[in-house]
């Protein structure tokens, strides 16, 4: 192994111990003896282990990778820092860990777990004659997620780069006539020639009247001139993921089309400008709302504001009208402002910021371009 690879592993391992310490300092806040890790972007996060199917069991001393035999040679490799328990499909194996430990709380990820899967841990318990507590959680490695480290901004940074550069290659060569799904397909080809593994949600490309709808899902109307289109689009890199939206217009642009894309840009670049650590999630989105409220469009912008991005494309924290979380350095998200007319259109403009310093950083790169 080389110098390089070598560093490497070790900072990966540093900030897997890292985050279990974080993790750790939780659950004794929340007087818990152990927890079950069960999503898989957690898992991916506390662990490195990448496989689909597996559990987290995580004590103040021990860290359990379970996980069944199509992934125990993986974990392995992937989670160093855990002990790989090969399991079956009877959850047996969950009593039976916390009476090895002598977990007698045992937090579960109520917002993944099933009903169905915790009426099967109970029963496992009953049966067993465990004395452990089964105590719902929801958010622990969430909230812990929305501060990222260096090695999570390397990456983030590489899928916004990505992002960005074929956003810019497939925006130059977008004719109308094309449709929205040709122009979605080139989109992602562009990302995949770029290294990403995949993009990272369905790109929504939307014309015309189409754009008045956030979510729009690309179809067969071709692009016409002189109409917005909106483009949502992003990459995943090694787990990681971005987010970026322009509007663009072919050709030359109304002024209806130049006054809402203006309000738009200027209600974002106000939210960058002003957004600090210590607002709250609603006192952000109250930056861009503003403006666009005083601009006669109150009922036009029916989204929040943004969202944090990093190994799911929505992710802690939230940017919402009654959003109570407070935004701390290292938090990355996105800034999306948008109005939206039926019948008309719509315009969005979205970029991912980091905060730094108390302050925005910008993340993305690619052109806004001006109708």
């Amino acid at each position: 192994m080389n110098a390089a690879a070598h560093n490497s592993e070790q900072s990966v391992a540093l900030a897997t111990q890292r985050r279990l310490e974080r993790l750790r300092a939780k659950l004794q806040d929340k007087r818990l003896d152990a927890i079950l890790v069960s999503n898989s972007e957690n898992r991916r996060y506390l662990s490195g282990f990448i496989g689909t199917a597996g559990y987290l069991f995580i004590t103040d001393y021990e860290a359990t990778l379970a996980t069944d035999f199509r992934y125990t040679e993986q974990a392995e490799q992937q989670a160093p820092g855990f002990q790989v328990e090969r399991i079956t499909g009877n959850p047996n194996w969950i009593p039976a860990l916390c009476d090895k430990s002598g977990a007698k709380s045992l937090g579960f990820e109520a917002d993944d777990i099933t009903v169905a899967q915790f009426e099967r841990f109970k029963k496992a318990f009953d049966e067993n004659n465990a004395g452990t507590r089964l105590e719902p959680t929801e958010g622990l490695t969430r909230d812990l997620r929305a501060i990222k480290d260096e090695g999570e901004m390397e990456l983030l940074s590489r899928a916004i780069q990505i992002g960005d550069e074929a956003f810019d290659e497939v925006a130059d060569s977008v004719e109308t006539g094309m449709t929205e799904a040709e122009v979605a397909a080139q989109i992602e080809r562009a990302v995949r020639a770029r290294g990403a593994e995949s993009i990272s949600f369905d790109t929504i490309v939307a014309a015309g009247p189409n754009a008045a709808r956030p979510h729009h899902r690309a179809g067969d109307t071709p692009i016409r001139e002189g109409e917005p289109v909106v483009i949502d689009m992003g990459a995943r890199y090694k787990g990681y993921c971005s987010d970026l939206t322009r509007t663009i217009v072919l050709g030359k642009a109304d002024d209806k089309t130049k006054r809402v894309y203006d309000i738009v840009l200027s209600a974002q670049l106000a939210a960058i400008e002003m957004v600090e650590a210590g607002m709250t999630g609603g006192d952000a989105d109250n930056l861009a709302r503003k403006v666009i409220e005083e601009a006669g469009h109150r009922d036009d912008f029916g989204h929040s504001l943004g969202h944090g991005v990093g190994l799911e494309v929505h992710e802690n924290p939230g940017l919402a009208p009654n959003g109570k979380g407070e935004l701390q350095d290292g938090m990355v998200f996105t800034i999306e402002p948008g109005i939206y007319l039926k019948g008309w259109g719509g315009v969005r403009i979205e970029d991912v910021v980091a905060l730094e310093n108390g302050k925005a950083r910008v993340l993305s790169k690619a052109r806004k371009r001006s109708p």
